[in-house]
């Protein structure tokens, strides 16, 4: 497939899209999940946070039992698909509609950013409730014992708006978040990929590059999100409160707790995402079907019961005819030949029998098909 191929695969097909983000979104998370839950034993404020990456994850294991870094998963599927699949699907038809509207190929990188911005909105929308069940169930001590239970507790205890109290620092995380992602992947696509091809080794790259600057910026609001949604031991309500919270006992490097994790997670995730993104992109593509108008000539081949004829010379192997498909006196028969689209339409052919003695209709023609 070459560049102008690849480039123009369906933008304006929302069902590819939706259906490439969503298989995306649930791999990127699930993939990395353990590390996932790593990163939030990390930022609580109930744990010291001394202990690095593989410290806490052999004390999880140890202490909790070897599924204890997959609990949750369940929510991430349940909440990832939907929410990616609106997210890549947004994100696809805002860049095309933005690039048309500006008059330089020099202002696209704003037209990314500005596109991965919008389709946050909806994907944080979706998502939120999904990370309020992931994190309480990741938190140290969670008395939860399955997400059902989890989800209904929380409601019971707080009411709808705990599952959306994080919303606001989420969407003030992930807007930069996604701005920053979109922006690093596109512009290094143009050094890795400039032909943009499909390229599985350029995507990763790409994405991973993407995934670390931009983790690593939005740390410190992460950390915030992280107090919010899980609400153990201190109670915030907000992002300035939580903030201030952090400061009081943690200090400034209260803000970057996990950073190492969160690195190391949204790195691969990144990658595995975008690779899996446009793989699926470039299937679906190739899988889709096209119909084509048909114009009033049509070019029929010949293939009677010998073979015959060709476009110059009627007794070769090969003969197309040209058929106008025009209403006439029906005291003038015609025989037609037998046609087929094979070679018009790739898998779509049809064929049809002719009687001498057919009579016209309503219709321009009476054929019977076989």
């Amino acid at each position: 497939m070459n560049a102008d191929d690849y480039e123009t695969l369906p933008t304006d097909n929302i069902g590819t899209h939706m259906t490439a983000g969503a298989i995306a979104g649930v791999m990127e998370h699930c993939v990395m999940y353990p590390l996932d839950s790593v990163k939030t034993r990390m930022q609580s404020l109930a744990t010291t946070g001394s202990e690095g990456i593989s410290e806490t994850f052999i004390k999880m294991v140890r202490q909790e039992g070897m599924l204890r870094p997959i609990r949750g998963m369940g929510a991430m599927v349940f909440g990832a698909g939907p929410s990616h699949a609106l997210y890549f699907s947004s994100y696809e038809y805002l860049k095309g509609t933005f690039t048309e509207m500006v008059p330089s190929s020099k202002y696209n990188t704003l037209c990314y950013g500005a596109a991965g911005c919008l389709s946050t909105l909806l994907h944080d929308g979706v998502m939120n409730p999904a990370e309020v069940v992931k994190q309480r169930m990741q938190m140290v001590n969670s008395p939860y014992k399955s997400i059902l239970a989890c989800l209904t507790d929380v409601y019971r205890s707080e009411g709808p708006k705990a599952f959306y109290r994080s919303y606001t620092t989420q969407l003030t995380m992930n807007i930069p978040f996604q701005s920053i992602h979109f922006m690093i992947y596109e512009f290094a696509q143009t050094v890795t990929n400039k032909d943009r091809v499909y390229s599985p080794a350029a995507h990763m790259v790409s994405g991973a590059l993407a995934g670390a600057v931009a983790s690593a910026v939005t740390t410190p609001l992460d950390v915030c999100k992280t107090l919010l949604n899980t609400q153990q031991n201190l109670k915030a309500q907000g992002l300035v409160q939580a903030m201030k919270l952090i400061y009081q006992l943690r200090g400034p490097a209260g803000y970057f707790r996990g950073m190492q994790a969160r690195i190391m997670f949204q790195m691969p995730a990144t990658a595995i995402c975008w690779s899996t993104y446009e793989f699926f992109k470039y299937i679906l593509q190739k899988q889709e079907i096209r119909i084509v108008p048909s114009s009033t000539n049509v070019l029929a081949e010949d293939r009677g019961d010998g073979f015959e004829g060709s476009d110059s010379d009627p007794t070769s192997p090969t003969h197309y005819e040209k058929i106008n498909f025009r209403s006439r006196d029906s005291s003038l028969p015609r025989e037609l030949p037998a046609m087929s689209g094979a070679g018009l339409y790739g898998s779509i052919s049809f064929n049809t029998m002719h009687k001498a003695d057919y009579r016209q209709k309503d219709s321009l023609l009476d054929v019977v098909h076989t």
